[in-house]
């Protein structure tokens, strides 16, 4: 064993799924945390507090050649990047990315590397393997040519509030009473808790006998996607009918879980290529090394039913930048427009307190639904479903907290301020410009202000078609949410 005292980790991505979560539990095991981030400002308030001086900062983005100086002595480096859900070749840009990643933490004195990369399906290798599969095959192999001793964990589905598997299968079985389905849905896979993989994360990097070892990682259960639908039903107690068809093309299927999940096009396709391919454990190898309790497919569920009840998911997928259209760099650098733009804004005076009206502001999208014609919300996410958007179903993270970056519906949070009753929104959706929705509040009024700066002659015309919903919406939200929004839901 490498002995047992705080070490100084390197997270990759430490504000994605997977990070967020490694984060705090890396910290609670004593360890010092150096949390690499595109934007500081995404992560929590709350996390930065409570990790206090075990929390140590650095903004880099790994896609660029030149990255900061890392001051500290590195122990074990973990790179948890993917650029699966992005357009155009991901291949090339993982690649990239894991270059870069190995040149900048060479002079640390990085004694591990630690990858969570994917279960590869048996007798497949080479191009016969998916787009996304073979790029993490590529990653991996530029991680092994370095000096730094690798350690790779591959997992299939991870079950977790707020993963990606979780959130797709949660959205096609409580909306859907018949499922008509794609043939992949009898390939087999092997989903792991979301706890027991942050489990194998931190411990490898207290095990020497982990260094230079190849894992495959999975729960205790061997099941078909149709498994985990039906499975999940029943925990839920709904009756559901699934029905695969042979004739799903893979782009057909993508379009398929676009249009009924919170997934976007580009994951949805990667996604596909995948799910055709069984992807179970070759070996239990790590439970000999890492023995630890681990949890079922039903009782994954149930924990993470038990998170979302009490409002205590830390991470989503969706709350990933890439899950909608707006770009780091861009959220860093973007600022409402002021010139060649649409503007609709009004006032009003607070007819309760400042907080009760910030709590209702604070409280937009998600379960809560909007404050005024939410049917038109809903079907403006249909529509931009049907193009290829993101639509409304990524919903919130949290019913009633945002934070910069966070997704909300069809929206992007620009900046959070609640002590000043400030929130500044950017919309994902499929539009001929760009939208903004902003919010503050000033010598006891409610300012609401949305922005349209339209592309071409196009995004005129959208303007003037929609004008006339807006003289309904805008002055309702603004009057109710005023009024501290007293119907919402809860």
């Amino acid at each position: 064993m490498l002995e047992n005292t705080s070490k100084t980790v390197l997270v990759t991505g430490a504000n994605g799924y997977i990070g967020m979560r490694l984060l705090r539990t890396l910290a609670e095991n004593g360890h010092h945390v150096i949390a690499v981030v595109r934007n500081k400002n995404r992560l929590r308030e709350a996390l930065v507090e409570s990790l206090g001086d075990q929390l140590t900062i650095i903004e880099a983005d790994l896609n660029d050649e030149e990255l900061p100086e890392i001051k500290l002595n590195v122990d074990a480096a973990y790179y948890l990047l993917h650029s699966m859900t992005s357009e155009g070749d991901f291949m090339e840009k993982e690649a990239q990315c894991a270059n870069n990643f190995v040149e900048w933490v060479k002079g640390t004195g990085c004694r591990q590397i630690v990858y969570l990369g994917a279960l590869m399906p048996e007798n497949v290798e080479g191009d016969d393997l998916s787009k996304h599969l073979k790029s993490r095959e590529i990653v991996h192999e530029i991680l092994e040519a370095s000096e730094m001793p690798l350690t790779t964990l591959r997992a299939s589905i991870i079950v977790g509030s707020g993963s990606a598997s979780f959130e797709m299968i949660r959205d096609l079985v409580e909306k859907l009473p018949i499922l008509i389905t794609p043939k992949w849905v009898n390939t087999m896979c092997q989903p792991i808790a979301i706890r027991n993989m942050i489990h194998y994360l931190v411990e490898v990097i207290q095990n020497e006998a982990c260094l230079g070892q190849d894992y495959d990682v999975g729960g205790p259960e061997q099941l078909t996607y149709r498994d985990m639908l039906l499975r999940y039903a029943k925990i839920r107690k709904l009756k559901r009918l699934i029905i695969p068809v042979p004739f799903f093309s893979p782009k057909l299927s993508s379009h398929w879980l676009q249009l009924l999940t919170a997934t976007n096009y580009y994951l949805a396709r990667n996604l596909v290529d995948s799910l055709s391919m069984k992807t179970v454990c070759s070996d239990n190898e790590i439970t000999k090394v890492i023995p630890q309790t681990l949890l079922t497919y039903d009782e994954a569920i149930e924990k993470a039913f038990s998170k979302i009840a009490q409002n205590l998911v830390p991470s989503t997928w969706y709350g990933s930048l890439v899950s909608g259209s707006l770009t780091h760099k861009q959220l860093l650098n973007v600022e409402v427009p002021t010139h060649g733009v649409y503007v609709d804004e009004r006032s009003r005076e607070l007819g309760v307190s400042k907080e009760e009206c910030i709590d209702a502001i604070w409280s937009l999208g998600g379960k809560s639904g909007w404050p005024s014609m939410h049917w038109a919300w809903m079907i403006r996410g249909m529509l931009d479903k049907m193009l290829g958007g993101i639509g409304m179903r990524r919903g919130r993270r949290h019913p009633t907290d945002l934070s910069n970056g966070d997704a909300l519906d069809f929206w992007r949070v620009i900046m959070a301020d609640r002590e000043q009753g400030r929130l500044i929104l950017y919309a994902e959706m499929k539009l001929p410009g760009e939208a903004w929705l902003e919010y503050s509040i000033e010598e006891n009024e409610l300012h609401q202000k949305a922005t349209f700066r339209p592309t071409g002659l196009m995004g005129r015309l959208y303007w003037i078609s929609v004008y006339p919903l807006h003289l309904i919406i805008f002055p309702q939200m603004n009057k109710r949410l005023a009024n501290g929004w007293k119907d919402r839901k809860s």
